[in-house]
């Protein structure tokens, strides 16, 4: 029974050291508090931005959506498609077939996410809003690539959007550059 009287006391010492570091986090945290004497908790109501922090964060997330799409239009999409691995009996039709269905799933999503980023800063999002209709448009082009039933015109889709929202991003003092994003991110 050597064994009963070793774990006997290791329940009454866990509650113990949980209460204890529980106290320990709540005294510290009140602590940290600061000279905040309005009454109202600091961790309770977060601090705001200004507006232009706001703007200049809606601009960057835009920016960066915004190049992620364009990366994989260009890299996964229009350059493929112009080297002809998207015609029948091209070598590595089936692999780029999958990997252009991916990755217009990715830059889709990544559109739509710039166009709701562009929405704080008032001068981008009325740069970008002529565009929803053309991003919305993108919406089924995925699986005709997955397909291989995407022709010019559905590239050409792509390519107009993404030169639409540069376009857009320039005018409102957010240039999007390309940035291709690995092939783990667009499947997940």
């Amino acid at each position: 029974m050597p064994s009963s009287a070793a774990t006997g006391p290791v329940p009454l010492r866990r509650p113990i050291v949980s209460l204890l570091l529980s106290c320990a986090l709540v005294v510290g945290a009140t602590a940290c508090g600061g000279g905040d004497q309005s009454g109202a908790s600091s961790s309770a109501s977060p601090s705001g931005t200004s507006s232009a922090e706001a703007q200049k964060f809606a601009k960057t997330r835009f920016v960066t959506n915004a190049g992620l799409a364009a990366g994989a239009t260009y890299q996964w999409i229009v350059r493929p498609y112009r080297a002809g691995k998207f015609k029948k009996g091209a070598d590595g039709r089936a692999f780029a077939l999958v990997k252009a269905g991916l990755a217009g799933g990715f830059a889709y999503n990544r559109l739509k996410a710039a166009t709701v980023n562009a929405k704080g800063d008032p001068l981008l999002s009325k740069a970008v809003a002529p565009l929803t209709a053309g991003i919305e448009s993108l919406k089924g082009l995925a699986d005709k690539l997955r397909k291989g039933q995407a022709g010019e015109g559905d590239i050409g889709a792509f390519e107009s959007v993404i030169s639409g929202i540069k376009d857009a991003g320039r005018s409102a003092g957010a240039e999007v550059k390309d940035k291709v994003p690995t092939t783990s991110q667009l499947g997940g």
